[in-house]
């Protein structure tokens, strides 16, 4: 089966290229599968990962994707077209059309002939647009309910959480949508190493794309006025990079803090950097004022058996309810809430081991491997009804024509093979 995998991918930084370097990965793995990767152009050319097929012909911002990927499409001759897709994929909120232009794109290549699938990390109804910067809210609204329509225009759509499933069907009245869970990103998760935690200090771990409804400031007062002062051992670790809509963002709150060795900022973290930031922390939290949709970096800290400590935010308590995730919850913008979970969570070992060994366990129930596996039965099996519906034709050559086995044989060289 030939998969044309539509999305960023490193050394890009842009969204979704560590979602989409995990599904490569173990799309790769599979000798049935024959994978082309169609991926972001940079400003700078890098070097590709070696194992994979990457031809980089699509640019964020940029309004004439679509006769580069569609004249790619036409030299590979996919069974299958998958994009992995935000909102702001193709564009950000300084570049609505760009954006809006881009997700088009799966309309177009079903359109073309090929079989599309598009994975939808969220949904407009549920994104903030205050926390997103946006300015024009009524035109964003307006012009996301049609791109989630043209999005629906491909073959199959997958969500990550049940209630974007209900509403694509109840609201726009989509067919062939399915949920699946995020997963994570190992095929074989370790399980976590505690003697690294609090040994010699509690590293509580903020991680993300920062600068939009991911904020930093009140994690860091609440670390200062009141977990510092109870848990001496403890220290702030602020890792990743800036949203792309918050250019700056980071670089000036390392400036701000400075001058103060219990908060580390580490920037961008490259992927094999990550297991040891991981191991190697306490806690996980997720300060963030709204959501966009199951977060990739909870199932990070779920492969390592990390405890977490969220904002109360309805995406996430979906997500932890659906996937048997272990999250201490806070209210949203509460930082006396806030700074009680993360203090009673490092004086309780008991309560750290417990909520790790739970998030370690639903790890292991949705493996990479799995949820690939998943995807790609779906897909066969879109190919195998093909294959049926083409065979069914012949049933109305009459019987007596002598040539009718030869016509039959010339005609199914695709699907002969398993029939």
């Amino acid at each position: 089966m030939k998969i044309c995998f539509v999305t960023a991918f490193p050394p890009s930084q842009m969204a979704l290229n560590e979602y989409g370097f995990h599904v490569a990965r173990e799309l790769q793995s599979d000798p049935l599968v024959s994978l082309t990767i169609l991926g972001d152009e940079m400003e700078q050319v890098q070097p590709e990962l070696l194992e994979f097929n990457v031809q980089r012909c699509w640019k964020m911002n940029r309004l004439n994707n679509h006769w580069k990927l569609l004249k790619a499409l036409r030299e590979i001759r996919p069974n299958v077209v998958w994009f992995n897709l935000i909102f702001s994929s193709f564009g950000n909120k300084d570049n609505p059309l760009a954006a809006f232009s881009g997700l088009s794109l799966p309309a177009m290549t079903r359109m073309a002939g090929y079989y599309t699938h598009v994975t939808l990390h969220h949904l407009m109804e549920y994104i903030d647009l205050s926390d997103a910067g946006v300015r024009n809210k009524m035109v964003f609204k307006m012009a996301g309910h049609a791109a989630t329509r043209m999005l629906l225009m491909a073959n199959s759509v997958s969500v990550l959480l049940p209630a974007y499933r209900r509403t694509l069907i109840d609201k726009y009245r989509g067919g062939n949508i399915h949920f699946r869970a995020h997963g994570i990103f190992g095929a074989r998760p370790e399980p976590p190493d505690y003697s690294r935690r609090g040994n010699p200090e509690h590293r509580i771990l903020a991680f993300g794309k920062w600068g939009t409804y991911k904020r930093c400031e009140m994690l860091i007062e609440t670390f200062e006025k009141i977990v510092a002062p109870k848990i001496p051992n403890a220290k702030l670790v602020i890792a990743g990079s800036n949203n792309g809509n918050a250019p700056g963002y980071i670089e000036s709150l390392r400036e701000r803090y400075r001058e103060n060795p219990l908060i580390e900022f580490t920037g961008y973290v490259a992927e094999e950097q990550i297991p040891d930031l991981f191991n190697s922390s306490s806690v996980l939290v997720l300060p963030y004022t709204s959501a966009t949709g199951a977060s990739g970096v909870a199932h990070l800290a779920a492969q390592y058996g990390m405890p977490m400590v969220s904002s109360d935010i309805p995406d996430f308590r979906e997500m932890a309810e659906n996937e048997g995730l272990a999250i201490k919850f806070y209210q949203v913008g509460n930082k006396a809430a806030m700074g009680q979970q993360i203090v009673e969570l490092l004086q309780s070992p008991e309560e750290q081991h417990e909520m790790a060994e739970q998030n370690f366990s639903a790890a292991l129930r949705m493996t990479m491997p799995q949820i690939i596996h998943q995807y790609v039965r779906s897909f066969d099996r879109h190919q195998r009804a093909r294959a049926l519906e083409a065979a069914s034709r012949f049933r109305r050559i009459p019987a007596w024509i002598p040539s009718r086995s030869a016509i039959f044989r010339a005609s199914s060289p695709r699907w002969g093979t398993w029939m």
